[in-house]
């Protein structure tokens, strides 16, 4: 299957890691900085890989099959229909779009090009999530009660500085859609997907040099009848420190953490169907960095969704899920209230101003 990559920032040697994983035929990468792709061709032994800084150039030569975009997050949905106007089939690094319309653009296209839309939120694939989520639909938590996101994590300037993009509401978002997003996709999922409103505070504490919150806490009620608590920040001094979900249930409670929620910590069921230190000690993982190892089984999902014609694991309306989350606690924070879902449209250019400038759009 021919394979092309769009962006090869931060995150790239996932996506290249997992295609060769996937043994996928690695035809092309582009860039709008060459020294970027130098970069990584020479890490990863890709000097046969074509190399372009216009993917319109690389779409209409190369015609891949799969496509993954990881550009900034601002410049998802124009590259992305791009890519299905060429017949491609997509992973979309998160969030899959900044706003509400485009993307259902995406899905839509998607849709009706006949092609397969995967948002890249990796972490679903952890082991710990997977047995997590296994109990979940073997009805063992029974009645869900309320869930839980932290995401206690670390953002200083030299980070920001390295991509300009980052931290503004043209291009990005900030901690609650750029850092958090993976686990507020996992809060979502487990406790249901229908949210009937949302409540919330942001703010921006230790981060005055950008647009954006550093800091968001929200109380979520879903439509079952259960509860989400939601808190995320890039503020913890000195290094990430953890990223947590609870589950609690009227007879099951469970607690993946870690860095990125790829350990169980806690593991407590009525039923008593297996051994929690035997489930601490094998459905949990160390990996590298905060990414995990989720990138390889989504690619091998998305190449077997591609084969045989079935949706993936990981849809384009799950990524408008955790999208509309984000996008909802930014509503109710700016206007002081709860707020309704679904939304029918918002995008994070609705809160430009909301905590003065950062001065980083200029550099974009």
């Amino acid at each position: 299957m021919k394979y092309a990559l769009i962006g090869c920032g931060r995150i790239s040697p996932n996506h290249i890691e997992a295609a060769k994983n996937n043994h996928l035929d690695f035809v092309a990468m582009c860039d709008i900085l060459p020294e970027a792709m130098a970069e990584k061709s020479e890490r990863f032994g890709l000097d046969s890989v074509k190399k372009y800084t216009d993917y319109n150039e690389m779409l209409a030569t190369e015609k891949p099959e799969l496509v993954a975009v990881a550009t900034e997050s601002g410049k998802h949905a124009a590259i992305a229909l791009q890519c299905i106007a060429a017949g491609c089939n997509l992973i979309i690094e998160k969030p899959v779009a900044l706003s509400i319309s485009d993307a259902d653009a995406i899905i839509r296209a998607g849709h009706d090009a006949g092609v397969v839309i995967c948002t890249n939120h990796q972490n679903r694939f952890n082991k710990s999530v997977q047995y997590i989520r296994k109990a979940l639909e073997a009805g063992r938590f029974g009645k869900l009660f309320h869930g839980a996101a932290h995401i206690r994590w670390n953002r200083g300037k030299d980070y920001y500085n390295q991509a300009p993009w980052r931290g503004t509401w043209l291009q990005d978002g900030g901690c609650l859609m750029n850092q958090c997003i993976h686990n507020i996709d996992l809060l979502r999922w487990m406790m249901g997907n229908d949210v009937d409103e949302v409540m919330a505070y942001t703010d921006q504490l230790g981060h005055s040099y950008l647009e954006t919150e550093d800091l968001g806490m929200a109380v979520v009620k879903f439509s079952n009848g259960s509860y989400g608590l939601i808190e995320g920040t890039t503020n913890v001094y000195q290094k990430n420190l953890e990223e947590t979900l609870y589950i609690f249930g009227q007879t099951g409670t469970a607690k993946a953490a870690g860095m990125s929620d790829n350990i169980i910590e806690e593991w407590n069921f009525a039923d008593g169907l297996d051994d929690p230190k035997y489930v601490k000690a094998t459905y949990g993982e160390n990996p590298p960095n905060v990414y995990g190892y989720g990138h390889t089984p989504l690619y091998a999902d998305v190449i077997n969704a591609i084969q045989t014609g079935r949706q993936p694991y990981v849809t384009g309306e799950d990524g408008k899920r955790a999208l509309e989350m984000v996008l909802a606690i930014y509503k109710s924070a700016a206007e002081h209230r709860p707020v309704k879902l679904p939304l029918k449209s918002g995008s994070t250019i609705d809160f430009i101003g909301r905590f003065g400038g950062g001065g980083q759009c200029d550099e974009i």
